[in-house]
């Protein structure tokens, strides 16, 4: 009986260790880990962040500009115009979600004869 109680005592202090020494997740896949300051969506890298700007088309058309011009790969640029065209697709901004669907058929037609 009293090896059984030890037994088990053993089992449960283990299992404390075990998950104390845990590592912390690799850097930009958003999970936090415990005791941790970081959070998911948090900008980790700032350097690296585009920021745009569609408050009215004309924001809009500086951005798409700002997007050909930046020397990303043709998916984050996409991505990039995705977003500004999501963002304002729900705050009803009609014209700004033609700007980015436009210049985003544009990188696709250019990359298309860049491979081709």
């Amino acid at each position: 009986m009293l090896c059984l109680v030890l037994l088990r005592l053993n089992n449960i202090m283990v299992n404390k260790i075990k998950k104390t020494k845990r590592k912390d997740p690799k850097v930009g896949t958003g999970k936090k880990p415990k005791g941790s300051s970081r959070r998911l969506y948090t900008d980790e890298n700032p350097k690296d962040t585009v920021k745009i700007k569609f408050k009215t088309p004309a924001d809009a058309r500086e951005t798409v500009k700002k997007v050909k011009k930046i020397s990303k790969p043709f998916a984050r640029k996409i991505q990039i115009l995705t977003v500004m065209e999501q963002r304002a697709k729900v705050m009803g901004k009609n014209e700004v979600v033609k700007i980015a669907k436009k210049a985003k058929q544009t990188l696709r037609n250019k990359n298309k004869k860049a491979t081709s």
